[in-house]
């Protein structure tokens, strides 16, 4: 097997974005949002970037069968974008054109998408003889 360049690529990717989103967090909201709406910013960062760097080593092994790679990969983009999404949306609440409070119940959908990811990976790696 060889790695998989599309997930290392994506995974490239999103790193540089969740720094530029983690610095302008840290920077650019500072002043702006409430502490509390800070600190939920920063952990969609943070999980984010954690998710970011598994599907970095996701892509980079050779030992991973590619079709769990492909479920584990999807799983996490798609938890990504519902659970550190919904939040960052949450935490800029009142600069948006819209309650992003109706958008809420995406965040724990985003993270037992997440689970369920992390859980497929266990699968793909017992059955992989």
């Amino acid at each position: 097997m060889k790695i998989n360049k599309n997930i290392v690529i994506t995974a490239a990717l999103l790193a540089a974005l969740t720094i530029m989103v983690g610095a302008f967090g840290a920077h650019g909201l500072k002043e702006l949002i409430s502490e509390k709406s800070l600190v939920s910013f920063e952990t969609g960062v943070r999980y984010q970037m954690y998710h970011v760097i598994v599907m970095l080593v996701l892509g980079l092994s050779t030992g991973i069968l590619p079709k769990t790679q492909k479920w584990v990969f999807c799983f996490f983009i798609i938890g990504i974008l519902f659970f550190s999404g919904s939040i960052y949306l949450l935490a800029l609440n009142e600069f948006l054109p819209f309650d992003a409070k109706l958008i809420a119940f995406t965040t724990p959908i985003g993270g037992f998408i997440l689970i369920i990811g992390w859980l497929r990976l266990a699968y793909g790696v017992i059955v992989n003889k």
